[in-house]
């Protein structure tokens, strides 16, 4: 699903960004987590990260990274472009936006995270680590 980007010449060993497959049942997005966690236990191998997980890009514009703590809660880190997709979110988990671009998720709506977001998701990418750290939105 998500491979290292061996035929590109990238000396570091790039992870590639893939396009989105619609996720439409539960099983489809159960599926799809258990090949994330594959792919990122072995693009990490016995590296320790505090922020892999993955990144989506958004078919109308912007990025949301994804990342789960120990505690099974889901991070979502939602950039200034992305903005627009707040109600998708709302909607999808039943949880308030915070007023920051940080989300903290119970890990129970991750399904439901996924199943909303999918029609809008373009691509995914594999990401070995990212700063999840509080930012407020730059409104326009």
């Amino acid at each position: 699903m998500h491979e290292r980007d061996a035929d590109d010449g990238a000396a570091d060993g790039a992870l590639r960004e893939t396009p989105w497959i619609m996720l439409h049942t539960s099983f489809d997005v159960e599926a799809w987590i258990d090949h994330l966690n594959r792919d990122l236990q072995r693009a990490l191998g016995t590296k320790v990260s505090n922020g892999a997980g993955v990144r989506f890009r958004l078919s109308e514009g912007g990025e949301i990274y994804l990342h789960t703590n120990g505690d099974g809660d889901v991070l979502l880190d939602v950039n200034a472009d992305a903005e627009w997709v707040t109600p998708v979110i709302v909607a999808a988990t039943g949880v308030a936006a915070p007023g920051t671009a940080l989300w903290l998720l119970p890990g129970t709506v991750l399904t439901q995270f996924l199943l909303g977001m999918s029609p809008l998701l373009s691509s995914t990418q594999l990401v070995l680590s990212h700063e999840y750290k509080p930012k407020k939105w730059s409104h326009r």
